[in-house]
């Protein structure tokens, strides 16, 4: 099953926030919850600064799972996948072993071969870090192709 059934808007997964977008349309934000463990720190016992790129990987993944879409289903059947083309992040504060972080998501554009999504970390109401991503839609042979009408549909 390429997609999982859609998320009803009268129960949302427990992970989405409702948020109005620049359109007017209602969307949502996805966040998960991340605990920093032992391996994500250098020796003083802050986070790496590498590892922030893996966290907003997650919650780019878990964002595309709320909104029904099954990545690993989406190379299988359509053989389509995502890349990072460009990450522009922010380090404002760090994070520290043993702390609890969430993981905020949210698709801010959506093109043709092409969508930006926005993230923030945060522990508690402090913001540690942001950071927009490009992603491309590539083909088989790594070549650019239009995202799936489904699928950009649903993030949209």
């Amino acid at each position: 099953m390429l997609f999982a059934p859609p998320i009803s808007p009268q129960k949302p997964d427990e992970s989405a926030i409702p948020f109005l977008r620049s359109n007017g349309i209602i969307t949502t934000m996805s966040a998960i919850s991340k605990r920093v463990y032992y391996h994500d720190t250098d020796s003083g016992g802050v986070v790496y600064y590498a590892n922030y790129l893996k966290y907003f990987e997650e919650g780019r993944t878990e964002y595309m799972r709320a909104c029904g879409i099954d990545i690993g289903e989406l190379m299988q059947a359509k053989n389509v996948f995502f890349v990072v083309r460009h990450v522009e992040i922010d380090y404002k504060a760090p994070a520290r072993y043993g702390d609890e972080l969430t993981v905020e998501t949210k698709v801010v554009r959506v093109k043709n071969v092409s969508m930006i999504f926005t993230q923030e970390i945060r522990r508690g109401g402090q913001l540690l870090v942001s950071a927009e991503t490009v992603l491309v839609c590539i083909n088989k042979e790594f070549h650019p192709t239009v995202i799936p009408e489904d699928v950009a549909r649903c993030l949209a």
